[in-house]
């Protein structure tokens, strides 16, 4: 039953991404986060064009809907439907906001056959292969100083 449940989900989220394709909106990805008890809290398209917001990935749309509807930056005990594996940003967005597990559909191949630059952010990543964009470190001991001063701030919160 649970991997009929499963499907179901995944199955949700390849069909708003196939929808978001017919529209135009964006790209052919979809996503559902579905709570602990099984509810659907938030689900998202891909509006990367209709926005012209690069992190407007369905993932990211669907996890920013959830947190709204549980008011909270935590999603533990979440499930995140993906019709394509995540990309690193919304893999990294999943874990920031704690969801426990992550189903998916399609593969990170699949969107590179498909002209998706997941492969060179794999890469990136996994230091196989050096950054097209340069990334260097400018040492500022003011930076550091904020960073520490987080811990005892009165309105300090994990996250």
């Amino acid at each position: 039953m649970a991997d009929q449940t499963h499907r179901a989900w995944l199955q949700r989220a390849v069909q708003l991404g196939r929808d978001n394709l017919a529209s135009g909106d964006g790209g052919p990805f979809g996503a559902v986060i579905v709570d602990r008890a099984g509810q659907r809290i938030g689900e998202g398209r891909n509006c990367v064009l209709r926005s012209n917001d690069p992190t407007a990935h369905a993932e990211v749309v669907a996890i920013r809907q959830a947190c709204s509807a549980q008011a909270s930056h935590f999603l533990a005990g979440a499930t995140l439907y993906s019709s394509c594996e995540p990309c690193p940003m919304c893999l990294s967005a999943a874990y920031w906001a704690r969801i426990d597990r992550i189903y998916f559909a399609a593969t990170r191949h699949d969107a590179a056959a498909a002209g998706f630059i997941d492969a060179e952010l794999y890469a990136l990543f996994e230091h196989r292969q050096a950054s097209s964009m340069p990334i260097t470190r400018i040492e500022l001991p003011e930076a550091a100083a904020a960073l520490s001063a987080w811990s005892t701030c009165p309105h300090h919160r994990d996250y």
